[in-house]
C-alpha cells in the first residue's frame, strides 16, 4: 500500500521535469509537505487534447487523494479508496471508468511504509529513488458532484495511487508498493484515448531492483499534525 508521501519538489520544478504546464491556481512555489496523507490535496500529470491543435498536452493539475467514483452517495469512499491493485483496477467497478479514461501521474519524492520490530512496535521507512529523480506513480482520477448539493456546486477531482506486489528493494518492508512508471511510459500511460487494457495493464508492475532505496525515520511521521523536514531524516 502507499499511505503516506513527502511532496516536496516545488510545482514549476516538477512541471518542467514532466513536460507539463502548471494548472490554473497552482502556486509555482507551493509549500513543501513532508507528511502527505489520504484526503489532502496533491498534485498530479493529466494529459489533454489542445482545443486548437488537437495534440496531447500534459498538465499539473490538483486532485484530492482517495477516489470517489463517479456514482457514489457521498465523498466518504475517498477516505478508503486512496489505493487500487494493479491486478484488479480495470475490471473493479470503483477504478474501472478511470482506468479507462481518466488516467495520471502522481509525483513524489518519496514515501513511507511500516514494519514490525522485535518489541511490537511498527519502524516507518522512507523510500527514494536511488537515482534522486521525482517518483512518478501511476494513478487514477475521477470527477464526482454532489446530487444534493446546489447545482452551482463545484465537482471535486479525486484521485488514487495504483499499487503492485512489492519488489526485492522492498527489503520484506511491506508486501505492497506504488507503480512507480518509468519516463519511457509516460506518454502511453497518460493517453486518453489509448483503449488498449493489455498495454496498460502491463505497465501495472514493480519497478526494476535497484530502482528504489530507503532508510529507518523517526514515528513521528505516523501522525499527521507533524510535518517537517525532519520526518524524512535517517535514524
Amino acid at each position: 500500500m502507499c499511505g503516506r508521501f513527502a511532496l516536496i519538489t516545488p510545482p514549476a520544478r516538477l512541471a518542467r521535469y514532466f513536460q507539463a504546464t502548471l494548472d490554473d491556481g497552482i502556486d509555482p512555489e507551493r509549500r513543501p509537505s513532508w507528511n502527505v496523507a489520504p484526503t489532502t490535496q496533491i498534485l498530479g500529470v493529466e494529459a489533454r487534447k489542445d482545443d486548437s491543435t488537437g495534440a496531447l498536452q500534459r498538465r499539473l493539475s490538483p486532485f484530492r487523494w482517495g477516489l470517489i467514483p463517479s456514482w457514489a452517495k457521498d465523498a466518504a469512499s475517498g477516505s478508503r479508496l486512496f489505493n487500487a491493485r494493479g491486478e484488479t483496477v480495470a475490471t473493479k467497478p470503483s477504478f474501472r471508468a478511470a482506468f479507462k479514461a481518466r488516467r495520471i501521474i502522481v509525483p513524489a519524492d518519496g514515501f513511507f511504509e511500516w514494519h514490525k520490530v522485535s518489541s511490537g512496535s511498527k519502524q516507518p521507512h522512507y523510500f527514494t529513488r536511488a537515482d534522486g529523480e521525482p517518483l512518478a506513480f501511476a494513478g487514477l482520477s475521477e470527477w464526482w458532484r454532489d446530487k444534493n448539493g446546489p447545482d452551482d456546486a463545484p465537482a471535486i477531482r479525486s484521485c488514487t495511487i495504483i499499487t503492485t506486489s512489492a519488489s526485492q528493494d522492498m527489503d520484506g518492508i511491506h508486501d505492497r508498493m506504488p507503480v512507480i512508471l518509468s519516463p519511457a511510459t509516460f506518454d502511453v500511460w497518460l493517453d486518453p484515448e489509448n483503449d488498449d487494457s493489455g498495454e496498460l495493464t502491463a505497465l501495472l508492475h514493480a519497478a526494476p531492483a535497484g530502482t528504489v532505496a530507503h532508510h529507518p525515520v523517526s514515528q513521528r511521521v505516523g501522525s499527521v499534525r507533524n510535518n517537517e523536514a525532519s520526518l524524512i531524516a535517517p535514524l
